[in-house]
């Protein structure tokens, strides 16, 4: 087992990324409905490929000599074989990102199979258990990031519960021409390496140089020092900067990426977030979207006007503009760092106004569940010898020279361990404690830490809010309904006008076959030292744990509560996660879920395949360096 997981911790770790346009794509724009057809077989090569994505030459490593790969399309219930050749250096594999397939047909090197060696082809066989829109991407090294993915379509053996006219595949992506093993490296050696909005500490000295008054110094003293503690940054939020370029279907802003209509047509767009390490706010000015599928799973109907896409999910909404008019299709990063953009047109060559991204984002103690809390007693590490996550190497924040010695910041590294903080009392001594007590729910199911009241976090959390009041939800009708003819539910408009898309709505079109109460608790906390840029599940990273277990049918629920100052959307293979979101036997499923920075996020699980599998951020740098764990089913 120790050498299963030096090999996993070294080669599972691929998850995707983008570049060049398949010649299908450039051909048709877009995937239209019947312009790629069904198949039950294909084949597929792995290879190194030369792109230009930036203005420079670079090496990619593409799906059949495109970024994104070729488009997959089943219908539900088929059996399909898929055979992969391998034709770089090193070893490959495939990962069929969110269905339901057997342990040895799931694609992780060193976990479920040897890996697809050089010269090599691997034939993959399963029967399609569900519909809706995935994706597939290497799960090998770090290939995902340099152009390794692709989409998949299942068509349901059943006409979905909604109606279109017409379809495209909106596949979200980033590109770096830094090759992903320097990236990482980079990563490691600089804390804050690519976050460029950070303060420096010349400019620290001078904000209290600048302040007002003395209240005004010590607030802005006090607020550095508390971020200082805590080995963390307010204004990092994906690890990117610059060197980023944002694609959508492989291309870039400029290049006008255009998916046609005619006005009055019902158009079905089918959003994949493919990128390594951004998560994105998709909106399109001017035209309600209205969301019918999460994670390839119907929900019922819900109109938004934008809605926050983590890494690995997807999201298919419907839109019916009614004008002969051209709108932007305009997706930021949630750091503001970029954008992905492509149009929603009538004809070709046409574009519309581009939104101003805002104002770039910055954390608060109050985003960490610690507003008015009293950190003078963090400044000394000593006692905290043993806390899981502790560490007391100096900080290594080149914005932070000079000033480590400052309040005992040295000591602070992660939040992982810190019983006081952010509700989190009493789990200072739970290090490798994985499964505990029976689960005690809460009303509705709580999502958020104990230091918040349940319904007011989930409002603060980035992808939660607290249900919609019956009454407000069917204010506003869309004018498009559902083919049994009911209208969606409306999300309630924020302070900035905008309706946006909150875990809390999302509610599965039909009852889930398994609403048992759960057996029992899995307790995940995500951990990590952004300062030495490692992360880690309860503490530890893939190759200091050990597996988690569950029965064969058990009815698991797993607590995830990120201990960190970043999203985490974690990734579970081998079966879909029934969101706790208030929504009881329709809690909608998933596959990759956003756990929200110091909150909690609650699912149920109830696995049907045996074997092990693999659990992760799908953050691909932080699943690199440890948030990655096991879970053996038997």
């Amino acid at each position: 087992m120790d050498q299963l997981k030096r090999k996993s911790l070294q080669s599972l770790l691929g998850l995707g990324a983008l570049g060049a346009l398949p010649a299908a794509w450039a051909e048709l724009r877009a995937v239209e409905i019947g312009a790629v057809p069904v198949n039950r077989a294909y084949d597929l090569t792995v290879a190194e490929t030369a792109l230009n994505i930036t203005g420079k030459p670079a090496m990619g490593i593409t799906i059949n000599g495109t970024m994104p790969g070729p488009v997959l399309r089943f219908r539900e219930g088929d059996e399909v074989l898929i055979r992969v050749t391998n034709q770089l250096r090193e070893m490959t594999s495939i990962h069929w990102h969110g269905l339901l397939v057997p342990n040895n047909q799931d694609g992780v090197p060193g976990v479920t199979f040897p890996g697809i060696q050089p010269g090599e082809t691997f034939t993959y066989r399963f029967k399609l258990r569900q519909s809706g829109t995935y994706w597939y991407h290497s799960h090998a090294a770090l290939q995902e990031p340099s152009g390794c993915f692709a989409p998949i379509i299942i068509d349901p053996i059943k006409p979905d519960p909604f109606q279109y006219d017409r379809e495209y595949m909106v596949m979200l992506s980033d590109w770096n021409d830094t090759p992903p093993s320097q990236v990482l490296a980079n990563l490691k050696k600089v804390d804050g390496y690519y976050n460029y909005r950070r303060i420096t500490t010349p400019q620290f000295l001078a904000q209290l140089r600048n302040a007002p008054d003395k209240k005004a110094r010590e607030a802005i003293w006090n607020d550095r020092m508390q971020w200082a503690k805590m080995r963390m940054d307010p204004t990092d939020f994906s690890d990117g900067g610059d060197e980023w370029t944002f694609l959508m279907a492989g291309k870039k802003p400029a290049e006008n990426w255009t998916a046609l209509f005619k006005p009055g047509e019902r158009v079905r767009l089918r959003f994949i977030n493919a990128s390594p390490m951004n998560m994105f706010d998709v909106r399109i000015p001017g035209l309600p979207m209205t969301v019918v599928q999460a994670d390839g799973q119907n929900v019922s109907p819900v109109e938004v006007d934008e809605f926050r896409i983590g890494n690995g999910e997807t999201y298919d909404v419907i839109v019916q503009p009614r004008e002969a008019k051209a709108y932007s299709i305009f997706v930021p990063t949630i750091a503001r760092i970029g954008y992905a953009l492509g149009t929603l047109a009538p004809e070709l060559g046409m574009s519309a106004p581009v939104p101003d991204m805002g104002p770039k984002p910055v954390r608060t103690m109050d985003d960490m569940g610690m507003a008015g809390m009293d950190m003078s007693g963090a400044a000394d590490a000593s006692g905290m010898a043993g806390m899981p996550g502790m560490d007391a190497k100096p900080a290594a924040d080149a914005g932070m020279a000079g000033m480590a010695g400052m309040a005992g910041m040295a000591g602070m590294a992660g939040m992982a361990g810190m019983a006081g903080m952010a509700g989190m009392a009493g789990m200072a001594g739970m290090a490798g404690v994985d499964m505990g007590k029976p689960v005690a729910t809460s009303p509705g199911g709580s999502m958020a830490m104990a230091s918040k009241p349940a319904d007011k976090a989930m409002a603060d959390m980035p992808g939660m809010a607290a249900p919609a009041n019956p009454a407000d939800s069917m204010a506003g009708m869309s004018r498009m309904a559902d083919a049994s003819g009911s209208a969606p539910v409306v999300a309630p408009v924020e302070a900035d006008g905008l309706r946006r898309l909150k875990y809390t709505l999302l509610r599965a079109a039909t009852r889930n076959a398994d609403n048992r109460a759960p057996e029992r608790e899995l307790l995940v906390r995500l951990t990590g030292d952004m300062t030495r840029y490692f992360w880690s599940i309860n503490g530890k990273k893939l190759s200091e744990s050990k597996p988690f277990k569950m029965g064969l049918g058990e009815r698991v629920r797993i607590k995830m509560v990120n201990e960190t100052m970043m999203e985490h959307p974690m990734h579970l293979h081998g079966v879909y996660m029934e969101l706790v979101n208030g929504n009881g036997a329709f809690a909608p499923r998933k596959h990759s879920i956003i756990v929200p920075p110091a909150q909690t996020v609650e699912l149920d699980v109830t696995y049907e395949d045996e074997g092990t599998w693999a659990f992760h951020c799908h953050l691909l740098y932080h699943a690199a360096t440890g948030m990655f764990r096991l879970v053996e089913v038997a």
